[in-house]
């Protein structure tokens, strides 16, 4: 059966708008939100070892904002009833325009709400879901709203990561859809990927997928405890030296009682790190901004981070 002439209009506009609608820029990570069963010693966690800024949550009047500086935080929410071993809620990425974005999204066919939400502080965001249901927030910063953490142990996250089940599914949003560019691909063995690393169009932060949770090549199981997903749903703080940033913690008491892994390490990306743990298991890494050894599996295909992004 031929089209008719309004099928056929209605195609052509449609093709027009997702053509004629730019992507506002995706500038880094706005921040990551985490669930806790001890909102006590989460503050402890945030404030004291990781020494962000503990503020109101702009988005949801029952969270906290824990601050590392004008852009970017951790928020921590109550834990749902029907959490199980989640401690997730969602990423966050920075736009120079919420409303733009939300658009642009709509133009790709991607399910949006109808308008964006606007921040107690003055920023502006909106949040959908990616290929695997993982929530996805775009936030248009405030960038009036000045904040500064000096005792952080650092004020730059690099990357966030989370559970992936298909990189190709995943691809179809951030990459296809997001512009995000590769940087580096690795595993636990030769031969086997199991994180795959990309970098927003417009800055150096990073997405990883996180494919694997045991031994490399054996996928995700699906009664992954609360300990593993933890591990994997993390996110990471550049640093200059986590030699020395490892030293800091220890000489100012700052790891007693903390889950950490007790010494740094240079991962098979060849950068220095060191994990830490809040109270529910979500990990912490930090990680220097450069490689100090030859990576495994892949060479970076883009710049690093740097301090004064």
């Amino acid at each position: 059966m031929r089209p008719t002439l309004l099928a056929t209009l209605t195609l052509f506009a449609a093709a027009t708008l997702a053509a004629q609608t730019p992507r506002p820029r995706i500038t880094g990570i706005s921040h990551i939100a985490v669930y806790t069963s001890n909102p006590a010693a989460t503050e402890r966690y945030y404030t004291f070892i990781v020494g962000a800024v503990k503020m109101p949550d702009p988005e949801n009047p029952q969270g906290v904002k824990y601050a590392l500086s004008s852009t970017q935080y951790i928020e921590v929410l109550p834990l749902p009833a029907n959490a199980g071993p989640n401690r997730l809620d969602h990423t966050a990425w920075n736009t120079t325009s919420a409303e733009g974005m939300r658009k642009y999204l709509a133009s790709k066919g991607w399910q949006v709400p109808a308008s964006v939400n606007k921040g107690a502080d003055g920023s502006r965001w909106f949040a959908v879901l990616d290929p695997e249901g993982n929530k996805v927030e775009f936030v248009q910063p405030n960038l009036k709203a000045k904040v500064t953490a000096p005792n952080a142990i650092g004020t730059h996250i690099i990357h966030m990561g989370f559970m992936v089940h298909s990189r190709a599914k995943e691809d179809t949003f951030y990459r296809a859809i997001l512009g995000f560019k590769p940087y580096w691909f690795g595993g636990m063995k030769e031969g086997k990927i199991d994180w795959v690393s990309q970098q927003v169009p417009d800055a150096h932060d990073w997405l990883e997928y996180m494919l694997t949770s045991g031994p490399s090549g054996s996928g995700i199981p699906a009664n992954i405890s609360q300990r593993q997903l933890g591990v994997l749903d993390h996110l990471s703080i550049g640093q200059v030296s986590v030699n020395d940033a490892y030293a800091k913690l220890q000489s100012e008491g700052r790891l007693v009682d903390v889950r950490n892994d007790g010494h740094t390490q240079i991962g098979r990306d060849g950068k220095g790190q060191f994990n830490l743990y809040d109270p529910d298991g979500i990990r912490l890494e930090l990680m220097n901004f450069h490689a100090t050894e030859k990576p495994c599996c892949s060479p970076f295909t883009a710049p690093d981070p740097t301090p004064s992004e």
